[in-house]
């Protein structure tokens, strides 16, 4: 039965709420830890024992932090940077050029620097060199450097390993591995076939950290002091929730505590970032994953590849500053050039057909630097794993955004190893493929059988999932900041969502091109504001204006709205329903 018995709402979603399940755990939690439903709520969603609360609630590296040594090749990568650094040779960083590739090189090129050493930082054109080593790239590193280190990149890429002869090569990546690895020194990725899988949840930029804090233990053995990598956790934190890694275990705290780090405004790259950004609170997972992050992406979508790393490894504020500034611009010409792509993309998809287990769209002269967004936007708007394709040719470069519980990387993988596609790879939630043009339809096909096999399309497009109910006189500050201590929010741990049942419309007016502002609750009673974004891109915002006296179901995300040096409670309105 539809969670308050919204079948449709007035976008046409259907309610779900919490499981009996989450239902009977929250009100134990509730009894025995004597914290708001809730937040209770959040905590049996997530699975945490009474005995758990307090770990989850605190979340620190101290306590999750893993073994870097359980991860194999660990103690060769180590040893051999360690030796490079010793010896002074000439190292190169060799990374992708997306945010988590950008973090990646800026951990290793921080930590080279602070140790004395400067490393070459080498970020191949998407368009011209694509994803990962190329031969010629590496053949050069290699006439000029003794090691290179490959991050967030270089599983798969055997052939570009081999050409780099004369030099040493170190994979330190997560994408998903084959059955062979390539002819590395080391390949220290935790989604290698032969590893155990208990630390796949980590992007590059976390196996990056967990190098270092081996690195930095043998340091101190030797009886040297390494840098402080407490320091480097905001690098983490970014690339953690800009690369959509899921938001469990050390992740946690990895963003937790890397929040905390930026808070103190000591990278000259990411306060020159928040700053053009016009981010003027705390930072939160959501400027990671929408603000900050989609700027540091745009140089490797549509300008220069390396802007991004440049930017979080500088100590100079004035060539930060220069920096943010060109990937603000370049990030305004990305949303201009993804808008049109999105729309056309969205209009195929739906003549295809979005109630399958994948959606995707296909057509030449789109700029590969969007196809990823518009993927997550088609997989947003449909709850379907997603795949744009951009054509040139007798080829068509692809990105593809998974939904929860639904392996994509795995199954592009296998697409490849099938023969379907030239290449492909990723992880659970993105991924990359390479297609040639006469191989689309059938490589389509077969990929929606794979999905299919694990679930996907199960789930109606528009459900939207609650956590419970709420009403304005217990939206409290207080309650959003007890709320609060149960985040990170981001992949596979979701901001809750309320429903506000029932609820008088005091008023409802556009603001600005397209978003409605609100104010619900009692006449002489307690009331609250809401804001939706975009609300006259879809129904929303003309049948909330217009409800006149009829009461309505409202749901989204309750926040701390901080302006004028006052807090107060603020509904960020995702749906609404006749009551």
């Amino acid at each position: 039965m539809a969670y308050l018995n919204v079948e449709t709402s007035l976008t046409g979603r259907r309610w779900v709420g919490p499981d009996p399940e989450v239902e009977r755990q929250t009100e134990a939690l509730a009894q025995i830890t004597r914290l708001p439903p809730q937040l209770c709520a959040v905590l049996a969603r997530n699975k945490v024992s009474a005995e758990g609360v307090s770990d989850f609630l605190v979340p620190s590296l101290r306590t999750l932090l893993p073994d870097p040594m359980l991860l194999r090749d660990m103690e060769k990568a180590a040893e051999r940077l360690l030796a490079a650094l010793k010896s002074r040779e000439k190292i190169a960083v060799f990374a992708d050029y997306d945010v988590d590739g950008g973090a990646s090189a800026a951990l290793l090129l921080t930590w080279f620097r602070e140790m004395g050493h400067d490393a070459t930082l080498y970020i191949p054109d998407r368009i011209d060199e694509g994803y990962g080593p190329n031969e010629p790239a590496m053949e050069a590193l290699a006439a000029d450097h003794g090691l290179i280190v490959c991050v967030d990149c270089g599983t798969l890429s055997h052939g570009p390993i081999a050409a780099a002869k004369g030099a040493d090569v170190v994979v330190v990546d997560h994408h998903l591995g084959g059955e062979t690895l390539p002819p590395a020194l080391a390949v220290v990725n935790p989604n290698r076939q032969d590893e155990s899988g208990d630390l796949g949840h980590l992007c590059a930029a976390g196996v990056v950290f967990l190098l270092l804090v081996d690195m930095n233990r043998r340091l101190r053995a030797q009886g040297t002091q390494g840098p402080d990598l407490m320091a480097m956790l905001d690098l983490v934190a970014l690339a953690t929730v800009a690369d959509v890694a899921p938001l469990i275990g050390v992740n946690r705290a990895f963003v937790r505590q890397g929040l905390t780090v930026m808070g103190r405004r000591s990278r000259p790259g990411l306060v020159a970032l928040s700053d053009v950004a016009r981010v003027d609170t705390a930072l939160k997972s959501y400027h990671l994953g929408y603000v900050l992050g989609p700027r540091v992406n745009a140089g490797g979508r549509i300008g220069a590849a390396d802007l991004g790393a440049r930017l979080l490894a500088t100590k100079d504020p004035n060539e930060a500053g220069q920096i943010a500034a060109r990937l603000d611009q370049l990030n305004d010409e990305r949303r201009a050039i993804e808008a049109a792509v999105r729309e056309e993309a969205m209009a195929q998809a739906e003549r295809r057909g979005v109630e399958g287990p994948l959606v995707w769209a296909a057509a030449e002269g789109w700029h590969p630097g969007v196809i990823g967004i518009v993927a997550a936007r088609l997989k947003e708007a449909t709850n379907r794993p997603s795949v744009v394709i951009a054509l040139d040719g007798a080829e068509g470069k692809g990105s593809a955004r998974s939904v929860a519980g639904v392996d994509l990387g795995a199954a592009i993988q296998r697409l490849a190893a099938e023969g379907l596609l030239i290449k492909g790879g990723g992880h659970r939630m993105a991924a990359g493929l390479t297609v040639a043009r006469d191989q689309l339809e059938p490589a389509m096909e077969r990929l929606a059988a794979l999905l299919s096999k694990q679930g996907a399309g199960t789930g109606g497009a528009g459900d939207l999932r609650l956590d419970g109910v709420l009403m304005p006189g217990a939206a409290t500050v207080e309650l959003i900041e007890s709320l609060d201590s149960a985040g990170p929010y981001g992949q596979a741990a979701p901001a809750p969502r309320f429903a506000f049942p029932s609820i008088s419309i005091l008023d409802a007016r556009r603001v600005g091109a397209n978003h409605l502002k609100v104010r619900f609750g009692d006449i002489g009673g307690p009331q609250l504001e809401a804001i939706a974004f975009g609300a006259y891109d879809t129904a929303l915002g003309p049948a909330v204006e217009g409800a006149g006296l009829a009461k309505l179901h409202l749901a989204g995300r309750v926040e701390i709205n901080s302006f004028g040096g006052r807090n107060r409670v603020q509904l960020k309105l995702d749906d609404a329903a006749r009551a």
